[in-house]
């Protein structure tokens, strides 16, 4: 039984004893690990104090920064009111001084013209005694005349000027037959001599414009195109040129008819591209329209230039070269503008030559006193007062000014060449087959039509077509309706038939359209 107890006995006392050593390990493990944790904590207090106060410092930092940034915007601020405030004062100052200044000046002014008024009112009693004295002395003078002489004044004074009248009357027609038979024998032999010799020695074509174009075409199918669907085409070449296009049986031809040469030209032209392109339609027609009239107007300058130099005339301004290109679009009575003034510039040159005038001079007035009659806008002057002020508008020399001015008679001429200018231009005209007055007349009666309707308000273009018979008005769809388009018809109808003189009758037709255009892109 001592032998089993024993066991247990040390078994449990060794049992104990292990217990024992393993609080006491534990005890200490824990102890080491409290350590450890208390070190670990005081490490992490220590680095969040110093975080914390790197932080706090960084804040510092920034609200010190933060005010300096906003005291300095202050004082800006500050500064910029500051410097308003003086500037406004010194304003204010300035204008302080500047009042002061004018008020005493007004003052002084006021004073001056008191004065002033008080010296004149004096003068004015002076003048006024003066007057009256004098009269007093006019009615005693005349009264004393009149006794003497048993007429009264307004008596003597008639019967003296008419006495004057008489004797200065005969004695003027006296000289006057002396001075015109003394020119006749000396001056008009030399002076039919000279005209003889300078229409000798000038040549020029005569040719008479009329107011239709044939256009030629490769084959009559081509007619169709032009025409377009239900006439479109045609409606909008006429409506763009003021042409009206005559499409009949005569084979591969249509008529261009128009009384300015100018339209037709570039209706000729326009139609030339469109078949040449093929692609015709109420788009292309204008947009080719629009390009010939500015390759005409390339070509009118470039016929000036031609012309100018080939009669040696220098320094002449653009707008009137331009304008001298422009004649050749043109007619007088039937005869090209161009040729006549071309023709009218030798025979002034040639003329002036003779005696011993500036040739230059005369030629360069010659080839200007028709320029009146191409402007750009229309005016109430008459073509020969209006070219004188286009000419004295682009620097002309005032004898050129005053040739043209007087080539009609409607001014005084002031230099010599102004008379040879007026003989040369009648020279020019007054050739056989020269001119035509039929045409000329026909041409105004076009234009006084054309004139008429754009008096009225909305109407933004007028072509008269068909020689006359047919007047057609494209009105702004934006301020013309469909009601009052009928009404400017009759309106402009009445009064073509109550003020102007014409031959059959005229068709008025009022075209009103209205386009919306978009681009899709």
């Amino acid at each position: 039984m001592d032998s089993t107890i024993l066991p247990v006995i040390i078994g449990a006392v060794g049992l104990i004893a292990g217990i024992i050593l393993g609080k006491f390990i534990f005890a200490k493990n824990t102890r080491k690990q409290v350590e450890d944790a208390e070190l670990q904590s005081q490490t992490i207090l220590k680095e969040a104090e110093l975080r914390a106060e790197t932080i706090r410092k960084e804040k510092e930092l920034e609200a010190k920064e933060k005010f300096v940034q906003l005291k300095s915007a202050h004082d800006r601020e500050l500064l910029e009111k500051n410097k308003k405030i003086n500037d406004t004062e010194n304003r204010v100052r300035q204008k302080e001084q500047s009042i002061n200044q004018k008020e005493g000046n007004l003052e002084k002014q006021i004073k001056e013209n008191e004065a002033i008024k008080e010296n004149l009112n004096r003068q004015i009693e002076l003048v006024n005694v003066k007057r009256t004295e004098l009269e007093k002395h006019q009615e005693e003078h005349i009264r004393r005349l009149e006794k003497i002489a048993n007429l009264s004044a307004e008596e003597a004074k008639s019967q003296l000027i008419e006495s004057l009248k008489n004797e200065a009357h005969t004695k003027a027609l006296a000289l006057q037959q002396e001075i015109i038979e003394d020119a006749k024998l000396k001056a008009g032999k030399e002076a039919r001599k000279i005209v003889i010799q300078t229409i000798q020695r000038t040549a020029a074509e005569q040719a008479i414009e009329n107011s239709i174009t044939v256009f030629n075409l490769e084959s009559d199918e081509i007619k169709g195109q032009i025409i377009g669907r239900e006439g479109r085409n045609i409606r909008a070449i006429e409506a763009a040129t003021g042409v009206d296009l005559i499409v009949d049986d005569t084979p591969e031809a249509i008529l261009l008819s128009s009384f300015d040469p100018l339209r037709r030209e570039i209706a000729r032209l326009s139609l030339q591209r469109l078949v040449t392109d093929g692609r015709i339609h109420p788009a292309r027609i204008e947009e080719v329209v629009e390009k010939t009239k500015k390759q005409i107007e390339e070509q009118v300058m470039e016929i000036g230039e031609r012309t100018v130099i080939e009669l040696g005339i220098h320094g002449l301004h653009k707008e009137l070269v331009r304008m001298v290109g422009r004649m050749r679009f043109r007619s007088s009575y039937g005869q090209n503008l161009l040729m006549h003034s071309r023709e009218t510039a030798n025979l002034c040159a040639t003329m002036a030559a003779e005696l011993g005038l500036n040739a230059k001079l005369a030629k360069r007035a010659g080839l200007l006193h028709d320029i009146g009659k191409v402007p750009d806008e229309e005016s109430e002057l008459s073509h020969a007062l209006l070219g004188a002020k286009l000419a004295e508008k682009y620097g002309e020399n005032p004898a050129v000014v005053n040739a043209i001015a007087a080539h009609h008679d409607e001014a005084e001429m002031q230099y010599v060449i102004s008379p040879i200018v007026q003989a040369c231009d009648a020279i020019s005209g007054a050739r056989p087959g020269a001119r035509r007055e039929i045409m000329q007349q026909y041409l105004q009666r076009i234009k006084d039509l054309e004139n008429l309707a754009m008096a009225y308000s909305g109407v933004e273009k007028a072509y008269a077509i068909q020689a006359g018979r047919e007047l057609r008005v494209i009105v702004e769809a934006d301020k013309v309706t469909d009601q009052e388009s009928d009404k400017l018809s009759f309106e402009i109808a009445q009064k073509i038939q109550t003020e102007m003189t014409f031959p059959g009758q005229i068709k008025v037709t009022v075209i009103r359209e209205k386009r919306a255009v978009n681009v899709a892109r």
